[in-house]
């Protein structure tokens, strides 16, 4: 298996993303560690995979608060002597941002998501890497989305944020790389069967009179394959970059937005 007898933290475990990359690091044999800020969605998380004769256990962690993050840490660290991998599917929406123009938005609605973003990444990161560096081995791996590096409209911060949040990854590798920790992301597009897809849709496309196929259809029109990525293969290939398999990939993201990006 990919990920025998290696120990994963994954914070936002409880939405679609979080969910997929626990399942997938857990059926690859990891012991996962699934925190979100909301104990009961993480824990039908846990449940299930347990159910698979898997180890998962549960936490209510709030990615934003790091005295939280590093207590949990702490408590992994207690019970098995290391943190292999930690991962970041935090995803927020800030719905006061969404479909307006960026000349009419407030500024302060503008830098929650850069702010909230950055922070939590930047925290999870920050505190696993510290654990890892006695070992000199780990993977710190983030989400992001085609905003990053596409322009798109009445998205408020959130392209911006994400851009950040990718340069982030190249500059925390370039600092621990020679130490033994990778530091990698993923950028999905399109995910259908993910519920802040739905959300999303609810906010802004739904709004603009706008159908849920219509909507997928434009979002799939971009991509070479006329379809997005779905939760199975952000999973699949968040346990490959997890993996010693991966070794050769530090600072870079993983382009998963089925061609509508050339990199």
């Amino acid at each position: 298996m990919l990920l025998d007898d290696k120990v994963a933290v994954i914070y936002g475990a409880g939405g679609g993303i979080g969910g997929a990359v626990a399942r997938a690091f857990a059926r690859e044999g990891a012991a996962v560690y699934l925190t979100g800020r909301r104990k009961a969605s993480v824990e039908e998380i846990a449940e299930e995979i347990q159910e698979s004769g898997e180890f998962a256990k549960a936490a209510e962690v709030d990615a934003l608060d790091e005295k939280a993050v590093d207590k949990h840490l702490q408590s992994v660290i207690d019970k098995e002597g290391r943190i292999d991998i930690s991962f970041n599917a935090v995803g927020m929406l800030f719905t006061k941002a969404l479909g307006v123009a960026l000349t009419d938005i407030d500024v302060d609605y503008f830098s929650e998501p850069i702010h909230h973003y950055t922070r939590s990444n930047f925290l999870t990161a920050r505190l696993a890497a510290r654990r890892m560096l006695p070992n000199k081995s780990g993977v710190i791996m983030s989400v992001t989305a085609l905003p990053a590096r596409y322009g798109t409209r009445m998205n408020g911060g959130y392209g911006p944020a994400q851009a950040a949040m990718e340069a982030f990854t190249r500059d925390l590798s370039c600092e621990l790389a020679a130490q033994g920790i990778r530091v990698v992301g993923l950028r999905p597009h399109g995910i259908s069967d993910s519920s802040m897809m739905r959300e999303l849709y609810d906010i802004k496309a739904k709004p603009a009179g706008m159908t849920w196929e219509q909507f997928m259809g434009f979002l799939a029109a971009m991509t070479h394959t006329k379809r997005g990525t779905t939760l199975a293969e952000v999973g699949n290939v968040a346990a490959f970059l997890a993996s010693d398999k991966a070794s050769g990939l530090t600072g870079t993201t993983a382009n998963m937005t089925m061609g509508t990006l050339d990199d």
